[in-house]
């Protein structure tokens, strides 16, 4: 018997082909969870898909594989931002699955569950999905490498921190893969919720208005970071306006003082959510640099 969220998944995927103009082999969508998610709840009906692609409403938490023509043998999970209240699909995500697909990756994306829509396990619910995302990417390819995206970069930094932190029970074997990853890119990512960086809709929706300090210091990336924590690139604008830039600061700086390998890119101009930036802008730089040194972790 088919579940109702296997049902809705469905449903999710033709309106994915419908949005891309593109079809997908049924198996390219895998569901993260056999059933409910980890303390079910969650939110009902359709998924939600805005204008320009986004996503909210994320009854099925899943992920979507991109395959190349010419796989090189390495896979990149991604991670779109929106804040934890939607996820950047039409901007961010599949524009980068497919520019993957050219360099002979294959591309995997995320679309996780949003704390605020009424899932039991709150602010622990995306964060529990990029672990099992993780599990399964690992399951299936020699090497797995993250690139998250504003929230989506926060998720991923936290993810990559973190994976001996079991945040929920045993679902089946697959949960004995512990989640360790190759390498890391976090572009404009939210890093710190700590002041005076609460501004952010990340800081909002993850530990709301009346945080306390602890709770701040227990959502911000840099304070997990260790000597184990992954290769990673860093990519942000001088002139972002939402996370703000100082974020890859502290973060390069803890890495550097953590002994991890790391690498910057500064871009003078491009604001937040460029996704791959216009052609000829400032903030198309970054792809570039980020390919050359993804393909010296291959």
């Amino acid at each position: 018997m088919i579940s109702r969220r296997r049902f809705i998944l469905g449903t999710g995927a033709t309106l994915l082909a419908m949005t891309t103009g593109k079809l997908f082999a049924r198996e390219d969508i895998i569901p993260l969870w056999q059933d409910d998610p980890p303390g079910g709840g969650g939110p009902s009906g359709n998924l939600h898909v805005s204008a320009n692609g986004s996503w909210s409403n994320i009854v099925s938490p899943a992920i979507q594989r991109f395959q190349p023509e010419n796989p090189n043998g390495s896979a990149v999970l991604i991670a779109a931002g929106g804040g934890y209240r939607w996820i950047g699909m039409g901007g961010e995500a599949w524009p980068v699955a497919h520019w993957l697909n050219a360099q002979g990756y294959t591309a995997y994306v995320l679309s996780y569950r949003l704390p605020r829509e009424k899932w039991q396990a709150g602010s622990l619910a995306p964060l529990q999905d990029a672990q099992r995302a993780i599990r399964l990417v690992r399951s299936m390819e020699r090497k797995v490498h993250l690139l998250g995206f504003s929230a989506g970069g926060h998720l991923f930094g936290m993810a990559a921190a973190r994976p001996d932190f079991q945040t929920y029970q045993p679902q089946d074997a697959l949960d004995n893969v512990v989640p360790v990853v190759d390498s890391v890119g976090l572009i404009y990512p939210v890093i710190t919720l700590e002041p005076p960086y609460t501004h952010t809709t990340t800081h909002l929706q993850l530990v709301g208005k009346n945080a306390s300090r602890n709770e701040e210091a227990n959502w911000s990336v840099e304070n997990y970071v260790t000597r184990k924590f992954p290769p990673t690139f860093l990519a942000q604008a001088e002139d972002d306006l939402v996370s703000n830039p100082h974020n890859t600061v502290i973060m390069h700086d803890t890495c550097r003082r953590m002994g991890v390998p790391v690498e910057q890119i500064n871009i003078i101009r491009g604001g937040h959510g460029f996704g791959l930036g216009k052609a000829g802008s400032p903030a198309a730089i970054w792809d570039k640099a980020y390919a050359v040194w993804l393909d010296a972790r291959r």
